[in-house]
């Protein structure tokens, strides 16, 4: 079986009897009162990857703005459209509650 880094969205799904990836267990990100307020750009147009990059030096979190937003994030990567504002964990308090 295949397992999935602290950084995943999968992370704390299960596995069935068979082998197969369980229902997914969405990771709850908790609103903080210092999260960064931002209003998403046109490069960033339906690509949370490259803002993941920009902002936490890694893609694998693009992710992390649909959990952290889902009153305004459906879909994480077709309401990536600019001049949606969302907001976004600060690096150092998202490493605590993903634990990595």
């Amino acid at each position: 079986m295949a397992s999935y880094s602290g950084s995943s969205p999968w992370n704390k799904t299960k596995f069935t009897a068979l082998g197969a990836l369980d229902i997914l267990r969405i990771r709850p990100i908790p609103a903080d009162a210092d999260d960064a307020q931002y209003t998403i750009e046109p490069q960033y147009t339906y690509r949370p990857d490259l803002l993941s990059y920009d902002y936490y030096g890694t893609p694998k979190l693009w992710w992390v703005f649909a959990q952290r937003n889902m009153d305004v994030i459906k879909d994480p990567v077709f309401d990536m459209v600019p001049g949606t504002t969302i907001f976004l964990p600060k690096p150092d308090k998202l490493k605590k509650v993903l634990g990595v």
